[in-house]
Order: C-alpha cells, then sequence, then structure tokens
C-alpha cells in the first residue's frame, strides 16, 4: 500500500511540474514568432527606403543605410521649403517690403518702399512756421503726393495733444490738419508738459510702426531741408543696418537752474561739464533698425532735459555706428548742405 501511495504522489507531482513547462514553452514559441514578425516588419521597412531611394535617385542598387536615406530625405525636404522661402521672398520684394537697393535717376528713386520719414516737431501757436515749411521745402496737397511717390520721402509735422484735451488748441490743429493732411498727431503725448524729448520718442516709436521706412529723421519746426542732398546722402548708406547720423557733438553740462539748457540730472554726465557724443537737435537721423528699437522699448527708455542728448544715450552700449555728417550741422549753410536754421 505504502508503494502504491508513492507512486500516486510522484505522479501528481510531475503532472503538476508539467504545466509551468508547458506555460514557458508557450511563451517562448509565441515571443519568438513576435520577434520575428518584427525583424521582418523592419526588414520589409529597410528594402522599401533603399527601393524608394534607389526610385528617386536612378541610380540602381544603394549600399546606402537607413539612417543616412532618412537623412538625405529629409534634406530633400529642407531644399523644397527653402524653394518656396525664396519664391516668397522674390514676390515679397516686388511689393517693396524687402529692399532691393536704391538708384538715383534725375532726382526721383525707383522704390516702392519709403527712403526717409521726416518728422517735424512742432507745437501751437506756430501756424507761421508751418506754412513758412510748407511753401519753402515741404510742400502741400499734390506737390506733397509727388515727394512721397517720386522720391520715396514722407514728410509730416509732429504734434502732441492739448493738457485739455478737446480745447481750442487741439481743433485748430485738426482743423489744420483737414486741411493739409500733413500731422502726424501724437494723442498720448500731452504737449508742454512731458517736454521735447519724450515728443522726440514718441514720433520715432510711432513712425516706425506706422511706416516701413529705411530711414526716420527728427528736424525742428525753424530749419530749412534740403529734400534731395538728404535723399542722395541716404542713398550711400542703406548697406548699413545700425546708423545714428548727424552733426556729432559733445556740447556742456549746465547745471545752474536759471540757464537755459539747464540739465537737471547733471551730475549723471562723468565729469558734470560735457555731454556724450550725440547729434545735433535741429536734424539728425536713424535706420529703421533703431527706430524700432525705440518702438518696442519706448515705455523704458530714459528722456533728458534734451531730446538729442536723450537719442544720444538711447544707443548707448548697442552695436551703432554714429556717422559725423557736416552736411547735417544746420548753424551755418554752405554748398551741399542738408539743412539750415532760419
Amino acid at each position: 500500500m505504502q508503494n502504491k501511495g508513492s507512486r500516486h504522489r510522484f505522479s501528481t507531482m510531475a503532472n503538476r511540474s508539467r504545466i509551468p513547462s508547458l506555460f514557458i514553452s508557450m511563451f517562448a514559441t509565441f515571443a519568438s514568432i513576435y520577434v520575428a514578425g518584427r525583424l521582418w516588419q523592419d526588414a520589409q521597412n529597410r528594402v522599401y527606403l533603399i527601393k524608394e531611394l534607389d526610385r528617386i535617385t536612378g541610380q540602381g542598387q544603394s549600399a546606402i543605410s537607413v539612417d543616412d536615406t532618412l537623412k538625405i530625405i529629409a534634406c530633400r525636404e529642407q531644399h523644397k521649403k527653402l524653394d518656396a522661402l525664396k519664391v516668397e521672398l522674390d514676390a515679397a520684394k516686388q511689393e517693396g517690403f524687402i529692399s532691393k537697393g536704391l538708384t538715383e535717376s534725375n532726382g526721383t528713386y525707383s522704390k516702392r518702399r519709403p527712403l526717409v520719414v521726416i518728422g517735424i516737431l512742432t507745437k501751437f501757436g506756430r501756424l507761421k512756421n508751418r506754412d513758412a515749411i510748407r511753401k519753402a521745402w515741404m510742400g502741400n496737397g499734390a506737390s506733397l503726393k509727388k515727394i512721397e511717390d517720386g522720391k520715396g520721402i514722407i514728410l509730416r509735422f509732429v504734434i502732441g495733444r492739448s493738457a485739455n484735451r478737446g480745447d481750442n488748441q487741439d481743433k485748430d490743429i485738426d482743423r489744420e490738419n483737414g486741411l493739409t493732411n500733413d500731422f502726424l498727431i501724437l494723442d498720448d503725448h500731452v504737449e508742454g508738459s512731458q517736454g521735447h524729448a519724450e515728443k522726440a520718442k514718441l514720433f520715432f516709436a510711432h513712425a516706425a510702426d506706422r511706416w516701413d521706412a529705411e530711414f526716420y529723421a527728427k528736424v525742428n519746426d525753424d530749419v530749412y531741408v534740403n529734400i534731395d542732398a538728404l535723399g542722395a546722402t541716404l542713398a550711400t548708406h542703406l548697406d548699413k543696418p545700425r546708423i545714428y547720423m548727424g552733426c556729432m557733438k559733445s556740447g556742456e553740462v549746465f547745471s545752474e537752474q536759471n540757464h537755459k539748457w539747464y540739465e537737471p540730472e547733471w551730475w549723471k554726465f562723468g565729469d558734470k561739464k560735457s555731454y556724450f557724443r550725440h547729434a545735433s537737435g535741429e536734424m539728425y537721423v536713424i535706420s529703421q533698425a533703431l527706430a524700432k528699437f525705440i518702438s518696442i522699448n519706448r515705455s523704458i527708455l530714459r528722456t533728458y532735459a534734451h531730446d538729442d542728448v536723450s537719442a544720444g544715450s538711447w544707443f548707448i552700449g548697442l552695436d551703432v555706428k554714429h556717422i559725423d555728417e557736416t552736411k547735417f550741422c544746420c548753424s551755418s549753410w554752405s554748398t551741399g548742405a542738408i539743412c539750415a536754421g532760419v
């Protein structure tokens, strides 16, 4: 009886041990089938890619690896994108959005993109000055439009709003602009209280936002400008991306409060005797990149007592080419000069 019982127990244990082995064998079989399938699929993908490469290149049998094949295909896609971008770029040039270089012919400029936007900073009560400028060199109506279309030069008087918004001073300017259409009115600037420097900063910011020009110039409303000489001079600097051009000077810092050119923050300027190098305020020009810089940073750019000093301070520390052009020295008129005080 004992022998029978022992044989029964061994038989049962053997049967139990066969069950896990069966599961292991089944699992191994399925795993082998899965791995073989993956390898087959990967091999098929490789064959497909190589055949595609052969078809595209027309070189018959290819010994290029799959990685190299994918790189070549990606490279071809990039070439397609570059070709598409080139087409778009050519179209943009045709529309005048991309600089194609300026050519001068009989005083006119063959380019749809404006060469320069000139902001003539003016004030309330200066109608006589504005009329004198219109008669002398700016023009009005059809003649102003002809300068814009033929020479690529946009001219606007720049003025803010009255502290008493909507009063007779504002109405007079609105009425004048309705007749002449030659103002850039700064609704976010209050005449008188915010100062000339803040006004110049806002002119550059708003002009850069409104017109896509090569250059932007600030002029006082008591200055005569030779726009043909200006256009010819600027045309020679189109290849320079960031320029700041004018009659460069340093100038004395005045700390006496009763002085006409008093600088409240005189103590900030080095030896307290002279300013850093900057263009004289009667007229100066900056390139588009600098105007855009002012537009983007208008809320944090510091202004001082004078707009010319302020403008000079904005470009310290930037990669800017300062151009000292004596033609912009408006205090003395000479042959070939661009401006003159009147």
